[in-house]
């Protein structure tokens, strides 16, 4: 096979402005165990009819169990979100990060939930796109058999076969040397999974602007690449054929950033997570002796890794390699074949039936690989899996930089956007593990009152817990920055404390007794002086006389004031009465306690 006809594999990918809808190829499973036949498949344009994908409609859940729900109404919702953009009237090389977009798509994952991101990135014309809307095809066909409580490896018919052709109702992709997709895309909806451990993850894919297609400097090609890298926890590197060294190269000029931060910051573990080298149009498996022996491929093709990334004696050549295994906790390789002639050429329109088998099996097992429920991993940054507030809080930080130009971003700059989102999230969930813990105890729904002496032992009780939080997540950055986050927490416990304390203080039986207490006890004390003054003093005193009036007229009034304020306050009125009763219970459960 010459090189040109190989290459000729390679162009069939990628995005444009306006992807067309997803829709579902597959017959209902129920359909699918009742007839041994594989399902009825209609088809409708170029894509084919899709009844059983359901995508999110509505998130219902705080963080719990129960997965968000699903509805084909909102089929038409389904396609890939420009989350960057590249240029405008202005600035060719304009970098622009839509903050809408992505809220769009992270707004769908329930508070609470970590979440995972695949991105694919490469050379233009390598097949990304095409590889991402196959991945589309499994993340339906697997989210489907979690809900029916199935697996994909008991259906009858591989997942890959379900449907007649891939259609272009995914991430779009085109035969073709020119190029389709430009700047970052997401797919509109996550993926809900749960995994082995019964944790759930929302899984998000991501495709790439094509590296080097001679319209991109090589500066905002490596911020497209950058802004990809710190987005993702599972990034897919695309190659044609084999790990050449300017692939390395061209990785390790991309994360340079994250060594220069690594050494000007205290990192204790690598800054980014795994990196996989996908070689497409392998050309080592007709070695192997049986073709069928996916083992020993996929070993061949970690030997074949290892081979790439064993120590140089040139020094530029091993400063490459080093700098890279220094950036990724994992590097790993996968190889695809060529997927068939038929493929390459311009008219074809997605048909699964002409593509090779051998690279549909390989890719089945790829999906696998990448989307194992045993090991598919939610983002970290600096140790902490995230959820998609706290990622989204990073990102923004790190596209503000980006935005300013096709200027690659240096270490220093994005050491300080790091720590400002790090801090941001630090700050943020510390106050709201003191809201929490205080709610508990004094919070709006909380009707008993707590004595001040306990209230503090519980301010202080839940501020070492919030501290307890923020230091364990303020790790990065300077001194300074760490000090007035920390600042930042304690003053807003401090304000939130006085909300607390004055909620206590509202419910305090005694408060607000005064107005009932001293009109009742001077009235009780006219009406027992009048009765002793009418026993004591002479009848025919005119100064008990007026004594006794004057005293009569005293508790009249006080009793005229009490019906006033009865009819005016019913509901205050009702309240004391129960601070009353509250107030008796407590002096009864003290008396109680001393006996």
């Amino acid at each position: 096979m010459s090189d040109s006809d190989s290459n000729e594999s390679a162009v069939m990918v990628e995005h444009n402005d306006a992807p067309t809808e997803l829709k579902d190829e597959e017959k209902k499973n129920v359909d699918e165990k009742e007839n041994d036949e594989p399902p009825e498949l209609t088809e409708e344009g170029t894509g084919t009819e899709m009844k059983d994908i359901d995508l999110p409609k509505k998130t219902t859940v705080d963080g719990g169990d129960e997965k968000p729900t699903r509805s084909t109404d909102d089929l038409s919702n389904a396609k890939a979100h420009q989350i960057v953009s590249i240029g405008n009237e202005s600035d060719k090389n304009a970098f622009t990060f839509h903050q809408d977009e992505w809220n769009d798509v992270l707004g769908l994952v329930p508070p609470g939930w970590k979440v995972s991101v695949i991105s694919v990135v490469g050379a233009f014309r390598t097949g990304k796109s095409f590889l991402l809307s196959w991945f589309l095809r499994y993340l339906y066909a697997l989210e489907r058999c979690q809900k029916n409580k199935t697996s994909l490896k008991d259906e009858k018919v591989p997942w890959y076969k379900q449907f007649e052709t891939l259609g272009k109702d995914g991430f779009d992709w085109k035969a073709g040397s020119e190029r389709n997709t430009t700047g970052i895309w997401m797919w509109s909806h996550p993926f809900f999974l749960e995994m082995d451990n019964g944790e759930n993850v929302a899984v998000l894919l991501v495709d790439t602007q094509g590296m080097f297609d001679h319209e991109t400097t090589m500066a905002l090609t490596a911020s497209i690449f950058g802004l990809s890298t710190l987005l993702s926890s599972y990034q897919i590197y695309n190659v044609d054929k084999r790990i050449q060294e300017d692939n390395l190269q061209q990785l390790a000029l991309f994360c340079e950033y994250a060594r220069r931060a690594m050494e000007d910051g205290d990192y204790v573990n690598k800054p980014f997570q795994e990196i996989e080298f996908l070689v497409r149009d392998w050309q080592h498996f007709e070695d192997d002796e049986d073709g069928n022996d996916f083992g020993a491929m996929e070993k061949s093709m970690s030997e074949y890794l290892e081979t790439v990334l064993e120590e140089r004696d040139a020094s530029d050549l091993k400063e490459t390699r080093e700098q890279i295994k220094l950036c990724f906790e994992k590097i790993s390789c996968y190889g695809l074949c060529h997927p068939g002639f038929a493929v390459t050429k311009k008219k074809y329109g997605g048909e699964v039936n002409v593509v090779e088998e051998l690279f549909m099996q390989l890719l089945d097992r790829y999906c696998q690989r990448v989307f194992s429920t045993a090991n598919l991993q939610p983002k970290q940054i600096h140790d902490r899996e995230l959820t998609a507030v706290e990622l989204g809080a990073y990102i923004q930080e790190y596209a503000k930089i980006f935005e300013k130009g096709e200027k690659f971003p240096t270490a220093a700059t994005l050491l300080e956007a790091t720590s400002s989102a790090n801090n941001s999230n630090a700050i943020s969930l510390s106050v709201a593990e003191y809201k929490d813990t205080m709610d508990l105890v004094a919070g709006p729904k909380c009707s008993n009152y707590v004595q001040p002496n306990q209230l503090l032992e519980e301010h202080e009780a839940s501020c070492g817990k919030a501290m307890k939080v923020f230091k364990s997540i303020a790790t990065f950055g300077t001194a300074p920055s760490i000090a007035a986050s920390k600042k930042k927490v304690e003053t807003q416990i401090e304000s939130q404390w006085e909300v607390y304390e004055s909620l206590n203080n509202s419910r305090n039986p005694f408060l607000g007794m005064d107005i009932v207490v001293i009109p009742v006890a001077i009235g009780l004390l006219s009406y027992i002086l009048r009765h002793l003054t009418d026993f004591t003093c002479s009848p025919y005193s005119d100064v008990c006389k007026a004594g006794s009036e004057l005293l009569a007229h005293t508790y009249a009034v006080v009793a005229c004031f009490m019906l006033i304020l009865l009819a005016t306050k019913m509901k205050q009125v009702q309240e004391m009465f129960e601070k009353f009763r509250t107030v008796l219970e407590m002096v009864m459960e003290q008396k109680t306690k001393k006996d």
